[in-house]
């Protein structure tokens, strides 16, 4: 392990690409691994989830993103979270040929990609991917981007994983107040309203900001971008750079963490799929479950 580790960390992708698939399986705990000389906190962040409603470009828009800052010599990691089903664990990997970024022989060896699947994790982000991050950040990425697909209650894990939030929404979405009652705009750091180009963005846009100015101080800021057309893309790469947390919302974040690690603990159980199992066969109520899953 600590050759695989070395090797990783030297820049071999292929014993990171292992490490990595040894973190989501289970078989290694991110606290195994020397990390700490390796990690560093002098960026303004190191993780950034960038998430919102299906249809509204985020794919395309990341890879954009991450074509501008590894143009700039930056590098960029992205850990793509796709739904996966609740019986089968399987997933929908479609959105990754959406990404040119790493194929693109003049940035691909600053770019990285990794899909992953939610498997056992109840929200849109599974438990793991922060650890995968912090893998990632060891072996000298700059910056690792979390996408995730959907929108609502799911995705306020986003903030358990993540030092910064973006809300990617689209035009024709419907009014700001209605959106932000999902819970996820009010966690933003900074809201992209993408698809620019197509009529109806610069009225969510607007709506958008309305909706945030009934809130008081400390809005976030709503930007308009496509990232097919490449409108607005520069800035919004220069922005989000930069981009401080809001500080809007650290409780409902502090909230989701500790959720998220008692999260942790339940399916990290050695008892946990025998109790799924009591459950579905009516041997075990909720009750008699969780006082299995939560005793030693």
């Amino acid at each position: 392990m600590s050759d695989e580790f070395q090797q990783a960390t030297g820049g071999d992708r292929r014993a990171m690409a292992r490490l990595l698939s040894k973190i989501e399986n289970g078989s290694v705990a991110i606290s195994e691994l020397p990390l700490k000389p390796f990690l560093s906190d002098t960026q303004t962040w190191s993780t950034m989830a960038i998430t919102g409603a299906p249809g509204v470009g985020k794919s395309v828009l990341v890879d954009a993103l991450m074509t501008q800052w590894a143009s700039a010599g930056r590098k960029v990691a992205l850990l793509a979270v796709d739904p996966s089903s609740p019986r089968t664990g399987g997933a929908l990997l479609g959105d990754r040929v959406r990404m040119s970024s790493v194929d693109n022989p003049e940035i691909n060896q600053r770019v990285y990609v990794r899909s992953i699947a939610t498997r056992s994790s109840s929200g849109s982000v599974p438990l793991i991917v922060e650890d995968m991050a912090t893998l990632l950040l060891a072996c000298g990425w700059e910056h690792v981007l979390i996408e995730t697909v959907g929108s609502g209650q799911a995705e306020l894990r986003c903030a358990a994983v993540a030092d910064r939030i973006v809300v990617v929404e689209g035009p024709a979405r419907g009014d700001g107040i209605q959106a932000e009652k999902a819970g996820l705009l009010e966690l933003a750091d900074i809201v992209l309203v993408n698809k620019a180009d197509l009529d109806g963005a610069e009225r969510h846009a607007g709506e958008l900001r309305e909706s945030y100015s009934l809130g008081g101080e400390d809005a976030p800021v709503v930007l308009l971008t496509s990232g097919l057309k490449g409108l607005g893309v520069a800035e919004a790469a220069e922005a989000l750079l930069s981009l401080e947390s809001s500080g809007r919302a650290l409780r409902a974040r502090m909230r989701e963490r500790l959720l998220g690690q008692h999260e942790r603990r339940l399916v990290l159980h050695p008892s946990y799929n025998a109790v799924l199992n009591g459950l579905c066969e009516g041997t075990l109520d909720i009750e008699e479950a969780l006082n299995t899953l939560q005793g030693d």
